[in-house]
């Protein structure tokens, strides 16, 4: 068995493909293409404000022209990918089509319905809270004891009762003869938030 931390379950690395350096030439060709490019917007700049009757620096233009120059070329590589001709879901830009799935299974209304089910059934067969959520309010409890101080109520009573508090700790142990109201359970839901 090998021994693997959390941090390399969670870590993702891929293999970058390799990219190919391209020619000495092909720089150069490159670099004297986007000086043309500043040279011309340049010259065509200087003439259209001389035209107007404003007069900048040189320095002040070929800078300004760069910096456009620059910031043209980062958003070109920023930009998504262009949408293929068939559209829909098998597009290769990896881009949603909009449409909500509304057959799909949502994560949070699964979770929602965990609880809100069996409280609805609760309210007319109160051993059901006992049964079905006094044990996962348990676990939730448990849980957090364990991850937040290191205790859990088995391993060490005393301190876990301590941690939980009074009320808290007396819920959890001695199931309640009727359902709790909503007020009452948000505040022990409150209560284990804390801990």
């Amino acid at each position: 068995m090998s021994s693997t931390s959390i941090d390399d379950l969670l870590s993702f690395s891929e293999e970058r493909p390799v990219q190919h350096e391209p020619r000495q030439g092909g720089r150069l060709r490159t670099i004297a293409g986007a000086l043309g490019v500043t040279a011309a917007v340049t010259v065509v700049a200087v003439a259209v404000l001389r035209a107007i009757g404003l007069r900048v620096s040189l320095l002040v233009l070929v800078a300004a022209v760069v910096a456009l120059l620059v910031v043209r070329r980062i958003v070109g590589h920023l930009a998504p990918p262009p949408k293929s001709a068939q559209g829909g879901a098998s597009s290769r830009g990896g881009e949603e089509p909009g449409v909500y799935n509304w057959n799909a299974r949502d994560a949070l209304r699964v979770a929602i319905n965990g609880w809100a089910t069996p409280l609805e059934w609760s309210k007319t067969r109160p051993e059901r809270f006992t049964t079905v959520i006094l044990p996962r309010l348990v676990e939730l409890a448990d849980e957090r004891l364990r991850l937040k101080h290191g205790v859990t109520r088995e391993q060490d009573p005393a301190r876990a009762r301590i941690l939980l508090g009074e009320r808290l700790s007396t819920f959890l142990e001695t199931p309640p003869r009727r359902t709790p109201s909503p007020r009452d359970l948000a505040a022990i839901v409150a209560e284990l938030e804390k801990i």
